[in-house]
């Protein structure tokens, strides 16, 4: 009954404000933004990245039920990655969406079994930061209007119970990609709207991550799509097979933001095929192993390296692709299994690249290497 009344108070005070938020409020929270500059939310020090790996919890492993993954073979990461969305009703891969798929419960929409809590509560999480893609398709613009506050307020209570676990909230990633359809100006307007909501029931251990798809998108497009500098703390992008289009960097250099590669897998460009068909990728064939280390992880290595003022975070996804039904006749991602465990030579070589003091790792002192 409290926490009814505090909802209630919390929606009151935000319908009086305007869907975008007060703009006294907005500019001031601009200039704290630009006074804050040297630094955004768990930005790590110079010259340091955070390891996340992801997506779901067959790929990230660690669990009693779950022990072939990323975790079972490797150091434990900085961050694990994994998902939610805010969907009610909607159907997907046989999966229907009520409440918060994949927060409290074992939920599988097609992309593998998901529960955050199992894996918050499993001591060898902890000293780890999550990232949440937090997906709002067709719903951003009840989202923006307020109708779906209850549930929006449920994750951020959730969230703000995590304490001092930081937290990088992926809201409505890959917001330009075709395959999500979102209205701009609802998502724009949606994104506000849960950040405007957080701040003001105290959510205080939360990153904003806006993050499009990466490739192909010009710096005008990026520009029409940003909630803006006083909503988002870290810019971030999908770096897949066109990571050579990428404008995302840039924009982001031009706010003084971080930069999140949110999604990274390997998956190499088909070279007579069209329509984002890429080329079979599976980690234990030793030849498409190695034409992948070259053509795939290289540049994405380099990418981490050449830009250490901007990219400070990223996420490997080390899944099965091809075995989940999601993917089955998707033409980027059917043919690839991402694995590193599944190939002794690119599980040394990534060892090799991310034992370099530039990545961030798991440890009870993470947030030293955070700014707060």
């Amino acid at each position: 009954m409290i926490k009814s009344i505090a909802v209630f108070f919390i929606l009151f005070f935000i319908g009086c404000k305007s869907t975008t938020g007060d703009r006294a409020n907005m500019e001031e929270k601009n200039a704290t933004a630009n006074e804050q500059s040297k630094g955004a939310k768990y930005e790590p020090k110079d010259g340091r990245c955070i390891l996340f790996v992801g997506q779901e919890l067959e790929a990230i492993g660690g669990l009693e039920k779950w022990q072939d993954g990323y975790m079972d073979h490797f150091d434990r990461p900085g961050g694990f990655t994994m998902y939610t969305k805010i969907r009610p009703g909607d159907e997907e891969f046989g999966f229907t969406y009520d409440g918060l798929a994949g927060i409290h419960t074992t939920d599988d929409w097609g992309d593998g079994p998901s529960n955050m809590s199992l894996q918050i509560a499993d001591s060898d999480f902890q000293g780890m930061a999550l990232a949440i893609g937090l997906e709002i398709v067709n719903h951003e613009t009840e989202i923006a209007d307020g109708e779906l506050d209850s549930l929006v307020l449920d994750l951020g209570y959730w969230l703000k119970g995590l304490g001092d676990r930081p937290v990088f909230l992926r809201i409505g990633y890959e917001f330009a990609g075709s395959w999500n359809n979102y209205d701009r100006e609802d998502y724009i307007r949606s994104f506000q709207r849960i950040r405007t909501l957080y701040d003001s029931i105290g959510v205080s251990n939360v990153a904003y991550v806006w993050q499009s798809h990466g490739s192909g998108e010009p710096l005008d497009l990026l520009e029409s799509w940003y909630p803006g500098d006083a909503y988002v703390d870290w810019c971030g992008f999908s770096f897949f097979a066109w990571w050579d289009q990428v404008n995302m960097i840039e924009f982001a250099r031009q706010k003084g933001k971080p930069v999140f590669i949110a999604e990274a897998t390997p998956t190499l460009k088909h070279p007579t095929k069209e329509g984002g068909k890429t080329k079979e990728t599976i980690l234990s064939n030793p030849a498409q192993a190695k034409e992948a280390w070259d053509q795939w992880f290289i540049p994405f290595f380099d990418m981490i390296y050449d830009n250490p003022d901007v990219v400070k975070a990223v996420s490997y996804i080390n899944c099965h692709w091809k075995a989940h039904r999601m993917w089955y006749d998707n033409p980027t991602f059917q043919d690839v299994d991402a694995r590193l465990h599944t190939n002794k030579e690119i599980a040394n070589l990534w060892k090799v690249e991310t034992d370099k003091d530039v990545f961030v790792k798991a440890s009870p002192d993470i947030l030293s290497d955070l700014k707060i």
